[in-house]
């Protein structure tokens, strides 16, 4: 077998092939084989006609396509592997010269993971954003400790109160006709909470336990049920019951019941500590955005239409199991929103190609940079992966296949590379207050979706656990969503 590659553009690549005669007349004979048994002669039963019958009555070419198939894997992954190809997409292959007695000729045509052409990556310029910790942030974070201890009591002593809650029934009608929806009993409603027709909860304050009252409201003129749009309605209310919440006092008590510490100054001290350690992430992402960001526009790769492709599927898969994990289904998704899925490929697109041109300019620089990770690194990330699952980490170290353990490989130079970038980066830092509010979601930008972790694309590749597939690293985006929440 001989071949010579010609490369017709940056991403791809065409292979032509020679095949011996004597090679493929033997692929003939086992093709014959192979498929006699399927094939029908009269007088003869399956399988036991001979290969020259069945060829004078079908041609010989019944067994071209079987007798190529039994040559072409080997063949091609032999050139691919001996050149150094990466094949981003299934080849296209032209058929130039078959049959017994010939050479066989081919051609392939395939795309191939494009080169990049690396712009600067040193000497870049960034800020780190280390903006005081507003009170704001800090009075939060206290009250989401506050709602784990606050408790109800029931109020029988005076009426209901804004930011109460009352528990009712009720029955609407328009017109003196009740109407789909409009009646309700041991509801529990939040006064003030703007939870239901604007106007109704107001006309609750005042009221005592199992006082009847008749309350009258106009539905909005953008109802979403349009039959009860800028309609007047009467609502027949009984007030069963009225709690109050009772709020903890900002003490030492508090801060035993809440936290690990004995003390209120204790407790708030660590919550500052807490949030400005999420600042310094926050910031540390910003950061690493922003230097990503100027080393892949300062950089050129022709992007196979495949690589996107693959990277929208992808993306399109988690959405579908971030939906399923809820309840709901994509397909009713795009029903709901009056959108298809060919959309939603459109809307996906230019993230796509951000993520898979990020990727490619990492792995050119690392590989520029001669960046290998130790096993040491290697094992620690197959730790860290691990504990994240919490499956048991030799366990899980076993069972890992050799794309797997290639992948984590990837993932720690990927986070080399970014520390190299960083390291050599010209980097000033920025203490002033906020301009403005931080939209926590766009923090997360290009730098995370980057340095994907393979948790994500560990669902794909994987039978009965989470491991990840050959893909250069990336942090997962649920860690980007976690940090959003943060």
């Amino acid at each position: 077998m001989s071949y010579s590659i010609e490369k017709i553009s940056g991403n791809q690549t065409r292979i032509d092939f020679t095949v011996p005669a004597e090679t493929f007349s033997d692929a003939m004979q086992k093709a014959y084989l192979k498929t006699r048994g399927r094939i029908n002669v009269p007088g003869f039963r399956k399988g036991k006609a001979p290969r020259k019958l069945i060829e004078s009555m079908y041609g010989e070419s019944v067994f071209y396509d079987e007798a190529f198939d039994a040559i072409f894997p080997e063949l091609y992954q032999e050139a691919v592997e001996k050149e150094n190809l990466f094949p981003v997409d299934q080849p296209e292959v032209k058929l130039d010269q078959i049959g017994t007695g010939k050479e066989l000729k081919f051609s392939t045509t395939v795309y191939v993971k494009p080169e990049v052409t690396l712009g600067e990556y040193k000497g870049l310029r960034g800020v780190r954003h280390l903006h005081p910790v507003p009170e704001s942030e800090i009075e939060l974070r206290i009250a989401r400790d506050v709602e784990k201890v606050t408790t109800r009591e029931e109020i029988k002593d005076r009426p209901a109160q804004n930011g109460d809650i009352a528990n009712i029934d009720y029955e609407g009608s328009v017109a003196g006709v009740p109407f789909d929806g409009g009646k309700g009993t041991n509801h529990d409603l939040t006064l003030g909470s703007g939870s239901f027709i604007p106007g109704f909860e107001e006309q609750l304050i005042g009221m005592n336990p199992g006082e009847k009252k008749v309350i009258t409201v106009t539905f909005p003129a953008e109802y979403h049920q349009e039959n009860l749009a800028g309609k007047q309605a009467e609502f027949e209310v009984t007030v069963n019951s009225v709690l109050a919440e009772v709020k903890p006092e900002f003490n030492d008590d508090f801060a035993q019941d809440v936290s690990e510490y004995q003390t209120y100054q204790e407790y708030r001290e660590a919550v500052v500590r807490e949030l400005t350690e999420q600042r310094d992430s926050h910031a540390e992402s910003h950061l690493e955005e922003s230097l990503i960001r100027q080393a892949v526009d300062a950089s050129d790769c022709d992007i196979p239409e495949a690589m996107v492709g693959r990277e929208i599927d992808r993306m399109i898969q988690n959405m579908r199991l971030r939906m399923l994990y809820q309840g709901l289904k994509l397909e009713d998704y795009l029903k709901y929103t009056n959108t298809t899925e060919e959309d939603l490929r459109g809307q996906f697109r230019q993230d796509a190609l951000d993520y898979v041109k990020t990727d490619l300019v990492l792995e050119a620089i690392g590989r520029k940079e001669g960046i290998a990770p130790s096993e040491e690194d290697i094992q620690a990330e197959i730790r860290k992966h691990a504990e994240s699952m919490k499956a048991d980490f030799a366990r899980y170290r076993d069972s890992l296949n050799e794309n797997q353990l290639e992948n984590f490989r990837d993932i720690v130079i990927n986070r080399k590379v970014v520390e190299l970038i960083k390291s050599n980066a010209d980097v000033s830092i920025h203490e002033g207050e906020h301009d403005e509010e931080v939209d926590a979601g766009e923090v997360i930008r290009q730098a995370k979706k980057a340095l994907e972790n393979a948790e994500e694309q560990a669902a794909e590749n994987t039978d009965d656990q989470e491991q990840p597939e050959k893909k250069p690293a990336r942090k997962t985006r649920k860690t980007a969503d976690k940090q959003s929440d943060e």
